[in-house]
């Protein structure tokens, strides 16, 4: 970039990660007057398949991040994030990568002669910028999820398992079963329907220090977690996945208590949790089976007539 072209598109690539770090953690902030985001937040995002062609960031003076866009294909649905820094560029910079987005939307299509449905995940409730911006280009708001900061520093309760269940760690050969578990999973968010890539996604996990915990009532899988242990005194729990058939009988629970536990055995004193609360069965049992330091909402937008 010269002095006379201070604004530029650029793949996130060529930006030093901590860069990103601090655009979502100054975005977090404003927000929601917490910034959680960790490096190994970042390096799970950017390591996703097909994210070095399917990412963008637009740079300001001094080289400042202020938005930063990627999509992730699942399948038939195109699954995008969207984060913009606070301040008078707020505006111009959202809808600058969203229009990256449904160029590179229309893009994929063309090329594999699909439709493809296109969402936007990640938005905190309360984002002054982002759901307008979205609302503006046809999006609407399509389901919500919750994050939760889970203190470690009491054991958590042990898991209450049903009869004839037991969990144990999934790995590479049970990567078939974790993907049909999550195909039938009743969260709203989009599904990973191509098996290589997510056998890829937890591929990366497990490469990055994360672990999948599954849970087979009499051998037959019912559910699993992805959790990953972070830098410092933090985890996070990425994801947790029921079967359909099995909802009601406490997997859920039973799954993020063992989650939890295992990150707290490699030193966690709190963790970062996300729950699409269709996968609990009472999820404001949560606050009585664990100590939830903070909670805040995730939503969706899903692009009408996708």
């Amino acid at each position: 970039m010269t002095p006379h072209e201070p604004f530029a598109v650029r793949r996130p690539n060529d930006v030093p990660l901590d860069r990103l770090v601090d655009l979502v953690r100054s975005y977090e902030e404003h927000v929601t007057g917490v910034a959680t985001c960790t490096r190994e937040d970042v390096l799970l995002e950017t390591g996703r398949p097909g994210y070095p062609e399917n990412s963008w960031c637009l740079t300001g003076p001094g080289d400042q991040v202020l938005a930063w866009a990627a999509l992730t294909p699942l399948g038939d649905t195109l699954d995008a994030a969207l984060t913009v820094r606070p301040g008078r560029h707020g505006e111009s910079a959202a809808r600058t990568l969203l229009r990256r987005l449904l160029d590179r939307a229309d893009e994929l299509a063309a090329r594999h002669g699909r439709r493809y449905a296109v969402t936007v995940g990640g938005v905190l409730s309360g984002d002054p910028v982002v759901p307008w911006i979205l609302q503006e280009a046809g999006f609407r708001p399509g389901g919500s999820a919750g994050q939760y900061t889970i203190d470690l520093t009491d054991p958590p309760l042990p898991p209450v398992l049903p009869d004839g269940g037991s969990i144990r760690r999934a790995g590479p050969h049970d990567v078939g079963d974790l993907h049909t578990v999550h195909l039938g999973s009743r969260g709203k968010g989009p599904k990973t329907g191509d098996p290589a890539l997510f056998r890829a996604r937890l591929e990366w996990l497990w490469q990055a220090g994360g672990a999948a915990l599954l849970l087979e009532v009499t051998d037959r899988p019912t559910g699993y977690v992805l959790t990953q242990a972070a830098a410092g005194a933090e985890g996070r729990v990425l994801e947790l996945a029921v079967a359909p058939a099995y909802r009601g009988l406490g997997i859920g629970y039973a799954l993020l208590t063992a989650g939890l536990a295992g990150l707290r055995d490699l030193g966690a004193v709190r963790a970062q949790v996300v729950l699409n609360t269709d996968d609990l069965h009472d999820p404001e049992a949560l606050g009585r089976v664990l100590t939830v330091q903070a909670a805040r909402t995730v939503m969706r937008f899903h692009l009408a007539g996708g």
